[in-house]
C-alpha cells in the first residue's frame, strides 16, 4: 500500500495549528450507496450553515473519484463555461453552540483506494485525538412520516448503544467506505458509532428534513455536542407542511399513507402487549406469557360455555358429581 498520509494535506492558510486542533468527536459524511431522505446531506448543510467552521486537511480527491462514473456539473453560459463544480473531500475543525471542538470529513465518497483512504483517516484520527466516530444516513422504510421516526442504531462496541433495541436480524447490505470504515475501527478497537434514520419509502428521493432532525438529536444524545436544532426544526415543519398539501392532492399517496399507518399502529400496540400473534421473532411472548394467555383464553372459553348452557336450561356445561356421569 501507498503512503495513507500522502492522499491529504493539513491547509496551510488556515489559522489553526493541527497540533493543537484536537478533538474528541469526529462526524463522516461521506454519501454511500444510499442516503434516503438526503438525511445525511441536509445535516450536513445544516452543521456547516449554523456552526462556525475551518477547513484543517483536504484530500486529493484526484487520485480517488472516478469522474466519470459521477461526472461533475459544469454551467455554460451562452458562449462559454462559467463554472465546475469541483468536487472534494474536507476534513472542518468546528465548533459546537457552547464552543466544544469536533470534526467534520465531508464531500465525494472515493470510488477507488477504500483502503488507503481508511488509513488515512485512521492516522487523522490518531494525530488529532479523537476517541469517538459517527456517521449518520437515511435508509428507506415501509413506514408512514405522520408517526414517531425511528432509526438502527450501530456500534463497535454494544456498550454505545445500549440505549438502542435492534431492529433486524443478519442481513447482506452493498458496502460503503464509512461503513468499511466503521468495521476498521472497531477491529483495531477504536470506538464508532451509526445511525440509519428510518425514511418512508415514498419520500426517498425527496428531501424529508425530520428525518435529518431525528439524526441530529442522536448525534447530539451520543456525543454530548451541543448542535443547534432551531433552525432544522423550522426547516423540517415547513417541510412538513409541503409534504402534506403534496399527499393531500392524490388519492393513491394518501392511500398508502393510510395503509402504513395502520400497520405502524397494530405493530406498536403489538410491541407494548405481546400476543400469539406478533409477526417479528424479537416481539415473540416468553413461555410464561404464552401459558398465561393461554389460561385466559381457556377461562374465556369455559365461561361462554357455562353461560350459553344456562340461558339454553340444559344447566351446567358438564359433569359435577357421580350421578351425573355419563351413561356408556
Amino acid at each position: 500500500m501507498q503512503d495513507p498520509s500522502a492522499l491529504y494535506r493539513f491547509e496551510t492558510d488556515t489559522t489553526i495549528d493541527p497540533a493543537s486542533a484536537r478533538a474528541s468527536v469526529l462526524l463522516v459524511a461521506l454519501g454511500g450507496f444510499i442516503d434516503a431522505g438526503r438525511t445525511q446531506q441536509v445535516l450536513t448543510d445544516h452543521l456547516l450553515g449554523s456552526h462556525d467552521h475551518t477547513v484543517l486537511a483536504s484530500f486529493d480527491i484526484d487520485q480517488l473519484l472516478d469522474y466519470r462514473g459521477r461526472r461533475p456539473m459544469m454551467t455554460f453560459d451562452r458562449d462559454r463555461y462559467t463554472s465546475y463544480a469541483d468536487p472534494s473531500l474536507l476534513l472542518y475543525r468546528m465548533l459546537d453552540k457552547d464552543g466544544h471542538p469536533f470534526l467534520l470529513l465531508s464531500g465525494a465518497e472515493p470510488d477507488y483506494q477504500w483502503e488507503r483512504v481508511i488509513e488515512a483517516i485512521t492516522g487523522l484520527i490518531s494525530i488529532l485525538g479523537v476517541e469517538l466516530t459517527v456517521s449518520v444516513h437515511g435508509i428507506p422504510m415501509a413506514v408512514p412520516h405522520t408517526r414517531p421516526i425511528g432509526l438502527t442504531a450501530h456500534a463497535t462496541n454494544p456498550r454505545l448503544i445500549t440505549d438502542h433495541e435492534a431492529v433486524f436480524g443478519a442481513v447482506q447490505v452493498p458496502g460503503s467506505l464509512s461503513s468499511l470504515l466503521e468495521l476498521r475501527l472497531g477491529e483495531s478497537g477504536r470506538d464508532a458509532l451509526g445511525f440509519a434514520v428510518h425514511v418512508p419509502h415514498y419520500l426517498a428521493q425527496a428531501e424529508f428534513a425530520d428525518a435529518a432532525l431525528a439524526g441530529l438529536a442522536a448525534v447530539a444524545g451520543a456525543t454530548g455536542l451541543n448542535l443547534g436544532s432551531d433552525d432544522l426544526a423550522a426547516a423540517a415543519g415547513l417541510n412538513r407542511a409541503e409534504i402534506n398539501r403534496e399527499i393531500a392532492g392524490s388519492d393513491e399517496v394518501a392511500t398508502v399513507v393510510e395503509a402504513l399507518e395502520r400497520q405502524y399502529d397494530t405493530f406498536m400496540q403489538g410491541r407494548e402487549r405481546p400476543s400469539l400473534l406478533a409477526t417479528e421473532i424479537s416481539e415473540l411472548p416468553s413461555a410464561d406469557e404464552i401459558g398465561a394467555e393461554l389460561e385466559a383464553f381457556l377461562k374465556d372459553v369455559t365461561t361462554d360455555v357455562s353461560r350459553d348452557a344456562t340461558e339454553d336450561g340444559t344447566g351446567t356445561s358438564g359433569p359435577t358429581g357421580p350421578d351425573d356421569q355419563p351413561s356408556t
